[in-house]
């Protein structure tokens, strides 16, 4: 997905705080079962859910999973 590409660069460019500040993103913390993870939008029906991981090497960003967004 050419807009998920696009994001991932935007987070290795800029880094994630600032991007999670981009509206058309609309980042947003998930809860239930899906607590600790967040979503960012890719288009008005598919969405990507990550999380942020951190471990000896450093800080990344683990896409979970994309799909199809049930409102």
């Amino acid at each position: 997905m050419e807009n998920l590409a696009a994001w991932v660069d935007d987070v290795e460019t800029r880094g994630l705080e600032a991007v999670r500040k981009v509206p058309g993103y609309h980042d947003e913390p998930l809860h239930g079962d899906r607590q600790g993870q967040r979503a960012i939008r890719l288009s008005r029906t598919y969405r990507a859910m990550y999380v942020v991981k951190e471990d000896e090497e450093g800080t990344f960003v683990s896409i979970e999973e994309v799909s199809k967004h049930d409102d």
